[in-house]
């Protein structure tokens, strides 16, 4: 049962105003964060809880390296459904490429960061160590498809100033291998470690126009294409590295309505952004409008994520807009606590049924896909 108020309503509406149109019944799944280590495992989650350190967050106790059974389960939900056009339901995983090597930035004393491609984290994970041929073969079927979400989810420069100073949080963590905590032992909050583009100062762009220059080289490398489409992670980018981006082949960018752009020294630029909006090299925004989060523990434990998401799609496709679904892979992740991903299938499995009951001339497509729609050439 759908449980939001008139005004949670029209403030959806008013968010779907603006921006391109179709009478096309049009939904992305946007699916964030896959590659990347968010907890180690469940010994590290268990020790480090005992520590003292602060893990409250939803991803600290759920969210690790995906599994070869984490992927096979997903895909298998996806095949359950076919849309208007006879095909699977695709979801586009937004996916980072690297993680840190901690055994090389220990051995070199935290003087320099070192990283490792997610195929090579995973050969210290027995359970995922068929994900690469499993990402391989959801292109393949067109199930779960890879676009670029960063190098690593990190903010490399910020962790490695902490490891350098000492901070006892942060080192405890990294000898569990763990990179990204957003408050210390003593509860002091720490800056955004997982905002892998935010930046502290004007000088940190020249760092990361290397890791956007890497990271899709990486991605191509791994994948067999290029990612046309990149959401930075955490959502905070600053704008003058879309010109690398477009050199690079990234014709689409995903980013919030309002679009918070580092300018360093701790201020911010707000960007009103709307679904086709682009930018001054031509470069399209895409934006979401949909929530499907239904393990969160940032939202009441009574809502029924169901009914919510279906509110949203109504909205989209009154306002003659398609539906861009933001679900985060946290939600489907077993390896830690396999009730996690029970609950999180069995509810997009859900989701997915009353969507094509509800509206049986729906399209599932890829981010990619949509911004071609848009530019007209699909």
């Amino acid at each position: 049962m759908y449980t939001g108020t008139k005004k949670s309503e029209l403030r959806i509406y008013v968010s779907n105003l603006f921006g391109w149109r179709t009478n096309r019944k049009l939904i992305v799944i946007e699916s964030d964060d896959w590659g990347s280590v968010y907890m180690s495992d469940k010994r590290a989650l268990e020790e480090m809880k005992a520590k003292g350190i602060p893990l409250h967050s939803h991803y600290l106790k759920n969210d690790t390296l995906e599994s070869n059974e984490d992927m096979e389960m997903l895909m298998d939900v996806l095949r359950k459904h076919k849309d208007a056009s006879g095909r699977y339901v695709v979801m586009t995983g937004v996916n980072v490429v690297a993680n840190p090597d901690f055994e090389k930035i220990k051995a070199n004393g935290f003087k320099k960061y070192e990283y490792e491609l997610f195929t090579e984290t995973a050969k210290r994970y027995p359970q995922s160590d068929r994900i690469h041929s499993l990402w391989k073969q959801g292109i393949e079927e067109r199930l779960l498809v890879p676009v670029f979400h960063g190098r690593e989810h990190l903010n490399v420069q910020r962790w490695m100033k902490l490891l350098q100073e000492g901070n006892e949080t942060v080192r405890i963590a990294f000898e569990y291998g763990v990179s990204t905590l957003s408050k210390e032992i003593n509860g002091k909050e720490l800056a955004d470690l997982r905002a892998a583009f935010d930046i502290d100062t004007q000088n940190d762009l020249k760092y990361l126009e290397k890791v956007i220059d890497t990271g899709l080289d990486e991605f191509e490398s791994l994948f067999g294409y290029k990612s046309t489409f990149f959401i930075p992670t955490n959502g905070p980018f600053n704008n003058n590295l879309e010109g690398l981006l477009s050199k690079k082949g990234v014709k689409y960018i995903g980013t919030g309505k309002v679009q918070q752009e580092p300018l360093g020294e701790g201020k911010y630029k707000k960007h009103f952004r709307y679904l086709g909006k682009k930018n001054r090299l031509g470069q399209m925004y895409l934006t979401r409008n949909c929530f499907f989060e239904p393990i969160s523990e940032e939202f009441p434990k009574e809502r029924d994520w169901v009914a919510s998401c279906l509110k949203e799609i109504e909205i989209a496709f009154n306002c003659h807009k398609p539906a861009t679904i933001s679900s985060h892979r946290v939600n489907y992740m077993g390896t830690i606590n396999p009730e996690n991903r029970a609950e999180g299938l069995k509810k997009l499995d859900q989701l997915l049924g009353a969507i094509i009951k509800k509206w049986p001339d729906v399209e599932f497509i890829t981010s990619m896909e949509l911004g071609d729609i848009i530019n007209g050439n699909s």
